[in-house]
């Protein structure tokens, strides 16, 4: 009975990591470069300069661009540079009629000297962490999806533990040059080690999801009102209305000062001032979603604009509230400094290569079947341009996207938009060519060319902007060179997995070249 049930728990591990493995390994892919998405944002806006972060500098500079350009606005909104991201972000919303309000008008400073900066149009690093949990399907399609694909993954993690009785001691097994036992024991070991990241990434991302997959209980208790539910659990901050009377709004930055105390030097992830100009004017500041493990949900602290008076503090957050908050935290990493960063990132990594690696396992335990036959059914071979094109493939459209960011005119119209459509279109042209092309040509061939273009990204942007690798380390703006750093050791990376490959392909037995295997009723 026991040798039954693991039976049936590896062949619940072996499909289901089959059928969603494509879309595990682009959504673990692109959800561990969102680990950095401010510096690849950065990277991609080459115009906007870093600078020492001075949160009282920045303050009287927003300040003062808001009162010149929207005195009479409804809301202003600022959000601070830091020390990943180095733009100061100014919003405003038009203000119609006393009861009506109109579009947001959003505007990039320089913090230092408050000019305002022409930066090129991008989705950045926003791109990677939208497409990880929405996949660029129309809301809330994607969502459903993703979160679907992580409950499939929690089920793989879950029978892969059962299955692998020797799970530890496979840990520390490898051995090279072994054809299919060498990719096993580096799917095991790669499983072992990041196991417990694993767990929480995949069980974190179904409770973020909770109410949207799971709403029995909302509908219940609110009787299908489901908005009513969200209100209770973020309550509006109820801000004054205007009465029409000229005010003065006091210096910002003794405000912010004020509100910090009340979160024992906490940091500042944004300012809201309500009716700027007005004498019931109100500022909200909210806290960083960076300054704790536990992701504080609405933090702010609540001022009067003209006398300073402190007119509300957020509340203690409830313990179902903080246990959702520290699954949210955990997941996002926005608490996380650069070496724990990182530390996200190579685990994150590890995650991909884990589902790569499984779906390599599966199809080359199966080649090994009609090897002899020289015939590949249709399956198999449908399976193995689904590989190529999902893995190597998808780390070319991501070089892609790079690419264009840097070619596309920085004045040209819906260049972000053309961003995205490069990568995919890049993507749709690897899958072609993994049909086109067979198993091990094509995936040399991929890799030569994504190690190319990645190897490419720092030669490209010292062509195309003054933020080269030199000027960069020098001045020590460590998110725009270890971007290209990355991209570089990237590329290397690519290369030495196409040499290899081609290296082992050269290396095949003469009589098995001579005959390879192809689909079922195909001449060769």
């Amino acid at each position: 009975m026991k040798e039954g049930f693991r039976q049936a728990m590896a062949w619940l591990h072996t499909w289901a990591g089959l059928i969603f493995g494509w879309l595990l390994f682009a959504i673990f892919l692109t959800g561990t470069l969102a680990y950095f998405k401010d510096e690849i944002t950065h990277w991609m806006q080459p115009e906007v300069p870093a600078h020492a972060v001075d949160d009282a500098r920045s303050l009287a500079v927003a300040q003062s661009y808001l009162e010149q350009h929207a005195p009479t606005a409804a809301r202003w909104f600022i959000n601070l540079p830091n020390g990943r991201e180095p733009g100061l972000s100014v919003m405003w919303q038009d203000k119609i009629d006393p009861g009506r309000r109109g579009n947001f008008i959003e505007k990039l400073l320089d913090p230092v000297s408050g000019e305002q900066l022409q930066a090129r149009e991008t989705m950045g690093g926003e791109f990677f962490y939208r497409f990880h949990f929405q996949l660029q399907m129309p809301h809330p399609w994607g969502r459903w999806l993703s979160t679907i694909a992580a409950m499939v993954m929690f089920v793989a993690l879950i029978t892969g533990i059962i299955t692998h009785k020797k799970i530890f001691k496979d840990f520390f097994t490898f051995r090279p040059r072994k054809g299919q036992r060498s990719w096993l024991d580096g799917h095991n070991a790669v499983g072992v080690l990041v196991l417990p990241f694993h767990l929480m990434i995949t069980y974190s991302s179904l409770v973020i999801f909770m109410t949207m997959v799971m709403p029995a209980s909302i509908l219940a208790s609110y009787d299908g009102n489901t908005r009513a539910f969200f209100n209770e659990l973020f309550p509006a901050t109820n801000n004054a209305p205007a009465l029409g009377q000229p005010g003065k709004l006091l210096p910002l930055a003794p405000l912010v000062e004020q509100a910090r105390a009340q979160w024992d030097g906490g940091h500042v992830g944004r300012l809201a001032v309500n009716n700027p100009g007005d004498v019931n004017v109100s500022v909200n500041v909210s806290r960083a979603g960076s300054d704790r493990v536990v992701h504080e949900f609405g933090s702010t602290v609540s001022f009067n604009g003209t006398t300073g008076e402190v007119l509300r503090v957020s509340a203690e957050q409830s313990l179902p509230m903080a246990i959702g908050g520290s699954f949210y935290g955990l997941h996002m990493g926005h608490f996380a400094g650069p070496v724990l960063r990182w530390l996200y990132f190579i685990c994150g990594l590890a995650g991909t290569a884990m589902i790569g690696t499984g779906l390599v396992i599966w199809l080359g335990k199966r080649q090994l079947k009609h090897a002899k036959t020289g015939v590949m059914p249709f399956e198999l071979r449908l399976v193995e341009v689904l590989n190529v094109a999902s893995m190597s493939g998808l780390v070319i459209a991501i070089a892609v996207f790079f690419w264009a960011n840097r070619l596309l005119p920085a004045n040209f119209a819906e260049r972000s938009d053309w961003e995205v459509q490069g990568f995919f279109i890049a993507w749709g042209l690897t899958l072609l060519h993994a049909m086109l092309r067979r198993g091990r040509r094509a995936w040399v061939e991929q890799l030569a060319v994504g190690a190319l273009l990645f190897i490419g990204v720092p030669l490209l942007n010292a062509l195309t902007t003054s933020e080269h690798l030199g000027v960069s380390l020098a001045k020590g703006d460590w998110a725009m060179a270890g971007f290209d750093l990355t991209c570089l050791g990237s590329g290397l990376f690519l290369a030495w997995a196409a040499w290899k490959m081609q290296h082992r392909s050269a290396a095949q037995p003469k009589a098995e070249r001579a005959r390879p295997l192809t689909l079922k009723g195909e001449v060769n």
